[in-house]
């Protein structure tokens, strides 16, 4: 699967500098490899990756590989999108969600 070169994929170790200290807002990807919903919404991820380049960064955290962070934001279902501005967290969706659903979320935070 091609990933977008504009994509980041962050970790436990990773997450505050990557996303919590960003100058622009976040929106992490929290899926896993054998959830049907991620692998759905993974390629939608991309686009908006290339699509915000510039006004919002994309990022994506594997849950199992990294169990401290989803924790830490209470994270139960996966794909949890959460849009971090500010290092706080914006909006959130949870679950597989058409590509306007989250440009809308997107929107609201440029």
């Amino acid at each position: 699967m091609a990933h977008s070169d504009k994509l980041i994929v962050v970790d436990d170790n990773t997450f505050e500098q990557k996303v919590l200290q960003s100058p622009l807002p976040v929106l992490v990807d929290f899926w896993a490899a054998w959830c049907g919903p991620c692998v759905i919404i993974a390629p939608i991820v991309e686009e908006l990756a290339d699509e915000y380049v510039g006004k919002i960064r994309v990022a994506k955290m594997d849950v199992d590989q990294n169990p401290a962070t989803p924790a830490t934001y209470g994270i139960r279902g996966i794909p949890t999108l959460i849009l971090f501005k500010d290092g706080a967290v914006f909006d959130q969706i949870i679950g597989a969600v058409p590509k306007s659903k989250l440009k809308e979320m997107l929107d609201k935070a440029v």
